[in-house]
C-alpha cells in the first residue's frame, strides 16, 4: 500500500504545484490589468483575464466554462467599487445610456440574476459534489486519502495567498497613493477567485480516475506552463506599456478616451465588431456608476448616428467675437448713462455649487413670484406712486437663490394652437378677470379649463374681425407684408396678439402686474408673447424707431397728461412712417370726459406732427378707431410756431433705454440714406435674410468681418446649427415647443433659423453686449434689453425653451451663477429645455448647478475648450422654505 500512496502523492504534488502556478498566474493577471487601468475612473476590468484562465483550466478537465464565466461576472459586479460620482438613487431614465439598447438587454439581466444565484451556491454545490464522489468509491481508504488531500490543499492555499499578497505589495510599491487604494479594492476580489479555483481543483482530483497515465498529467502540466509563459510575456509587454503611459500621462489620457469612445482599433479587432455579453455588462456597470463622462457618451451617440462629431458640425462657421469689433459698437449699458448701478462683485469662479441646498421662496406672491416686481422691501421705501413707480422694476440687491413653488394641481401646458383658446385652470388659478371681463369675452371659467373666446373690450365679437377692420381702414398697413412687428400697449390677455399670428405679424404685448391679476401670465400660458411692464417714469426697454405699428385698445393710459410724456415715449419707439392705432372711447363717445380727452389728444398729436390718417367706426362691435402716422421728414418740426413738445437735445441718445427716465421731448427723424430709420425695411419675409441697408461695410461686425458679411455668415451658421444639431441631435420634441427665448442674441440668427416653425423667439440683447437689437427688429423679429444679473420681467413657468450662447462665461465675470440658474429654473416650465453653448469651464459649472436643481442633463459635449449642454427641467421642488423675505 505504501508505493501506490507514494505514487499518488507525487501525482498530487504535481497538481498542487499546478494549483500554486495557476493562482499566482491569476494574481499576476489581476495586477497587470489593474496597473493598466489604475489612472482611470472606470472600474478595474479583471474579468477578461480571470475568465480566460478559468476557462482553460475547465477545458483541460472537461468541465463546462459557461457557469464559471457567469460566476466570475457576478462576483466582479458585486465587488465593483463605487466612486464618488455614483448617481445614487436617480431614476433609471436619468442615468440610462445614450446608446440604443440591444435586444439582448432583457436576456442579460436574467443571466446576471441567474449568475448571482449560482454564485451564492457554488461553494456549497462543490462541497456536496465532493462528498457524493467520495461515497461512490465505497472505500474508507479513499476517504482517508481525500482528507489528506484536502488538508494539504488548505495548507497550499494559505501559502499561495501569502505569496500573492507579497507579490501584490511589491508591484504596488511603484504606484501612487491613490493607486494603492484601488489595488486594495481589487485584491478584495482575489480570495473569492482563489476559493473557486481551489474548489475546481478539488473536484478535479476527486473525479479523475486513479489509473490515469502520468504522461497525460505531465502533458497537461507542460501545456499549462506554455500558456503561463505566453501570458507572462504579454504581461511584461503590458507592464512596459503601463510604465510608458505613466511617464506620458497625456498620451495615456488620450488613449483612454479613444478606448472609451470605441475608436481603438485593437479593441475593435479583438471584439470582431461585436461586443460580448461580458463587455456589455461591464459598460453598463460603468454607466450605472456614473464613471463614463458625458462628452464620451455624446461622441458615441454622434458616431453611431452618423452625425457630425460636434453638434452643428465640426466647424462652427463663426469665429469668436472680435475684440476689435467692440470698438465699433456701443452697448446699452454705455448708452444708458443714467441707469442704476446693479453690477455684482466678480465671482472667483472656483466655487462649485453642486450639492447646493435649495429652498422654496418664502414670499407673499407664492407661485407667481417675479423678484424685480414683487420686491416688497423696495416698494415700501417708495416716496411716490403717482407715475406707477410701484409697477416698475425694483430688483433685490442680490439675486434670489430660492425656487418658486408650483401652483397646486399644476399640469403640463396644453400645446399650441389649442392653448390659444383654453388653458388648465390650476396652472393660472385666477378668476377675477373672468368675473370682471367675462361679458367682454376676455376669459371664462369652463370646468377645469380657462377658455378664451377671442374677444376684448374693443372686439367683443372676436379679434380676427377687428384685425381685418383695421386693415380695411388703412390698406397700406398690409398685415404680414409692410407691417410685421407691432407693440400692443395694455394688452389684457393678449387675444389681439394671439390672433394676428394668422396674418404673419409678431406682436410685443405688455401690461403691468396690477389689479387685473395675471393678465400677462394668461397670455404666456396661452403661447402668446408678452412681458410685465408699465408706462410709468422710465423708458421702455426697446431701441428707438423699431416698431412698425403701435396698438392701444382701451389701454387705460393717460396719453395727454403731463405734456404728453407717455405718448412721446411711443413716438420714440415708433418707426418713422409707422402707425398708431388708438381704439378708445374718446374716439367715438360723446361723454364730457371723453370729449375733453379727445380735444387734448388732437392738440397733442398735431404738435407732434402726427398725421390723423382716418377715424373709422366698427358697427359690429360698436367701437371706433383713430389711426395716426408718424412723419418721415423734419419739415413739420421746423415749421412749428411753438417748440412744444420740445425737441430733444443733440446729446440725448434715443437708444438709451435701460433704467433711463422719460424725457418729454422728440428726436429728429433720420434723413440720411445711410442712417437707420430713413427708409422702411423690405417687406416680410425678405427683410429676415437681407442685411439692413444702414449696415456699413466699413464697420467691423461682431465676429470680425465687415458688418453685412458678418450678418450673412451668422445667419448661415445658425441655419446649419439648428437644422443639423438642434432639430435632429438633441432629442427635443419641437411640436411641444412654443415659447422660446434666446438669452444672448446677437443678430437674431437663432430666431431667424426657426422661422418656419410654429414658435416665437424672444431675443434678449444683454446690456453689456454690442447693441444689435435694432438689427433684430429690422429683420422682422423682436426682443428686449436685459441684464441677466437681474431677474427677468416675466411670470414663473412661462417658457418652453431657453437658449444661451456664450452667456454664462461672460456673466460669471460680473455676478454669481447660482442666482442666474435659479432664475432660469423660475422661467422654464416643468418639462422645458435649456440649450447652452459656451466655454467648457462654464459648461461644467452650469452642469453642476442644474444637477443640484434635479434637472436631467441629456447631453454634454466638449471640443477645443467649447461645449454644448442640453438639459430638461423636472417637477422637483424643495420641501422647506427659505427665511421670510
Amino acid at each position: 500500500m505504501a508505493r501506490p500512496r507514494t505514487s499518488k502523492r507525487n501525482s498530487s504534488s504535481s497538481s498542487y504545484t499546478s494549483t500554486i502556478t495557476t493562482v499566482a498566474f491569476i494574481a499576476l493577471c489581476v495586477i497587470g490589468v489593474w496597473m493598466l487601468n489604475s489612472n482611470s475612473k472606470v472600474a478595474p476590468q479583471t474579468t477578461n483575464h480571470a475568465t480566460k484562465s478559468t476557462t482553460n483550466i475547465a477545458a483541460d478537465v472537461g468541465v463546462s466554462s459557461s457557469t464559471e464565466v457567469e460566476n466570475t461576472e457576478s462576483s466582479n459586479k458585486k465587488d465593483a467599487p463605487i466612486y464618488e460620482d455614483n448617481p445614487g438613487d436617480l431614476p433609471d431614465d436619468a442615468i440610462k445610456s445614450d446608446e440604443p439598447k440591444t435586444s439582448n438587454d432583457s436576456d442579460n439581466k436574467e443571466e446576471s440574476k441567474d449568475a448571482k444565484q449560482i454564485d451564492d451556491g457554488d461553494s456549497k454545490a462543490d462541497q456536496e459534489s465532493s462528498s457524493q464522489d467520495l461515497k461512490g468509491e465505497g472505500s474508507g481508504e479513499e476517504q482517508q486519502k481525500q482528507e489528506e488531500k484536502q488538508n494539504q490543499i488548505s495548507e497550499e492555499n494559505s501559502d499561495t495567498q501569502n505569496q500573492t499578497a507579497d507579490q501584490a505589495t511589491q508591484e504596488s510599491s511603484h504606484s501612487e497613493g491613490s493607486q494603492e487604494t484601488n489595488a486594495n479594492q481589487e485584491q478584495e476580489t482575489n480570495p473569492r477567485q482563489e476559493q473557486e479555483t481551489n474548489a475546481r481543483q478539488e473536484q478535479e482530483h476527486v473525479t479523475v480516475p486513479e489509473t490515469e497515465d502520468s504522461n497525460s498529467e505531465d502533458s497537461t502540466n507542460q501545456k499549462e506552463r506554455q500558456d503561463q509563459q505566453q501570458q507572462q510575456q504579454q504581461d511584461v509587454a503590458s507592464g512596459s506599456k503601463d510604465l510608458q503611459d505613466s511617464q506620458n500621462p497625456e498620451s495615456k489620457k488620450d488613449q483612454q478616451q479613444q478606448e472609451s469612445t470605441g475608436l481603438n482599433e485593437n479593441t475593435q479587432d479583438s471584439n470582431q465588431n461585436e461586443k460580448s455579453y461580458e463587455e456589455q455588462q461591464q459598460e453598463q456597470r460603468q454607466e450605472d456608476a456614473g464613471v463614463q463622462n458625458s462628452s464620451q457618451e455624446s461622441q458615441n451617440e454622434d458616431s453611431s448616428s452618423g452625425e457630425s462629431a460636434f453638434p452643428g458640425g465640426d466647424n462652427p462657421g463663426i469665429p469668436k467675437e472680435s475684440k476689435e469689433s467692440k470698438k465699433s459698437w456701443s452697448t446699452q449699458a454705455a448708452e444708458s448713462e443714467n441707469q442704476k448701478e446693479r453690477r455684482k462683485e466678480e465671482s472667483d469662479g472656483n466655487d462649485s455649487m453642486y450639492g447646493y441646498t435649495w429652498q422654496l421662496c418664502n414670499v407673499t406672491a407664492g407661485p407667481d413670484y417675479i423678484p424685480c416686481l414683487d420686491n416688497e422691501k423696495a416698494l415700501r421705501q417708495l416716496h411716490s406712486t403717482g407715475h406707477f413707480e410701484h409697477r416698475e422694476r425694483h430688483c433685490p440687491e442680490v439675486g434670489p437663490t430660492c425656487l418658486v413653488p408650483l401652483a397646486e394641481g399644476y399640469k403640463r401646458p396644453i400645446a399650441w394652437p389649442q392653448s390659444r383658446d383654453k388653458i388648465w385652470y390650476h396652472n393660472v388659478p385666477h378668476t377675477k378677470l373672468a368675473e370682471v371681463k367675462g361679458h367682454q369675452n376676455w376669459v371664462k371659467v369652463t370646468g377645469e379649463f380657462l377658455t378664451f373666446p377671442g374677444g376684448g373690450t374693443q372686439f367683443i365679437h372676436g379679434a380676427l374681425h377687428y384685425i381685418d377692420f383695421v386693415q380695411q381702414a388703412v390698406p397700406d398697413i398690409k398685415w404680414g407684408k409692410h407691417t410685421r412687428v407691432i407693440l400692443d400697449v395694455g394688452c389684457g390677455v393678449a387675444s389681439f396678439g394671439g390672433y394676428i399670428f394668422e396674418r404673419d405679424v409678431l406682436t410685443m404685448s405688455f401690461a403691468p402686474k396690477d389689479e387685473h391679476e395675471a393678465q400677462v401670465q394668461f397670455a404666456l400660458e396661452r403661447g402668446i408673447p408678452a412681458i410685465s411692464a408699465v408706462m410709468g417714469s422710465q423708458r421702455l426697454p426697446f431701441p428707438s424707431r423699431v416698431f412698425d405699428l403701435i396698438h392701444c385698445a382701451r389701454c387705460r393710459v393717460p396719453w395727454h397728461a403731463e405734456g404728453g410724456k407717455l405718448l412721446l415715449e411711443l413716438n420714440r419707439v415708433l418707426r418713422p412712417g409707422g402707425y398708431f392705432v388708438w381704439s378708445a372711447t374718446p374716439v367715438y363717445q360723446k361723454l364730457e370726459e371723453d370729449v375733453e380727452i379727445w380735444k387734448a389728444m388732437s392738440t397733442l398729436t398735431a404738435t407732434m406732427c402726427w398725421d390723423l390718417v382716418t377715424i373709422k367706426n366698427d358697427k359690429l362691435n360698436g367701437i371706433g378707431a383713430a389711426i395716426y402716422r408718424k412723419p418721415t421728414t423734419n419739415n413739420c418740426y421746423d415749421q412749428r410756431k411753438k417748440n412744444s413738445p420740445p425737441m430733444c437735445k443733440s446729446d440725448d441718445d434715443p437708444n438709451a433705454a435701460w433704467y433711463v427716465p422719460l424725457q418729454p421731448c422728440m428726436h429728429r427723424v433720420p434723413v440720411s440714406k445711410t442712417e437707420r430709420g430713413a427708409k422702411w425695411p423690405e417687406e416680410w419675409p425678405q427683410r429676415l435674410q437681407t442685411p439692413p441697408y444702414w449696415l456699413n461695410s466699413s464697420q467691423m461686425g461682431i465676429y470680425g468681418k465687415p458688418a453685412p458679411r458678418d450678418f450673412a455668415a451668422d445667419y448661415e451658421h445658425w441655419k446649419h446649427v439648428v437644422s443639423n444639431s438642434y432639430v435632429k441631435g438633441l432629442g427635443i420634441s419641437w411640436s411641444n415647443v412654443r415659447n422660446v427665448m434666446d438669452m444672448r442674441a446677437v443678430y437674431g440668427g437663432f430666431a431667424a433659423a426657426l422661422k418656419d416653425m410654429k414658435i416665437w423667439v424672444f431675443n434678449v440683447v444683454n446690456t453689456d453686449s454690442p447693441d444689435t437689437l435694432p438689427i433684430i427688429y429690422e429683420r422682422g423679429l423682436f426682443g428686449i434689453y436685459h441684464d441677466w444679473c437681474e431677474s427677468f420681467s416675466t411670470y414663473p413657468r412661462t417658457y418652453d425653451l431657453l437658449h444661451a450662447d456664450h452667456l454664462f462665461s461672460k456673466l460669471k465675470k460680473r455676478c454669481q451663477l447660482a442666482p442666474v440658474l435659479a432664475e432660469v429654473d423660475r422661467i422654464v416650465r416643468p418639462g422645458g429645455k435649456l440649450i447652452v453653448r459656451d466655454e467648457s469651464s462654464a459648461i461644467g459649472e452650469v452642469e453642476n448647478l442644474l444637477k443640484s436643481l434635479h434637472w436631467e442633463v441629456h447631453l454634454i459635449f466638449s471640443k477645443d475648450q467649447e461645449g454644448v449642454l442640453s438639459a430638461q427641467k423636472g417637477d422637483w421642488r424643495p420641501q422647506t422654505y427659505a427665511a421670510f423675505s
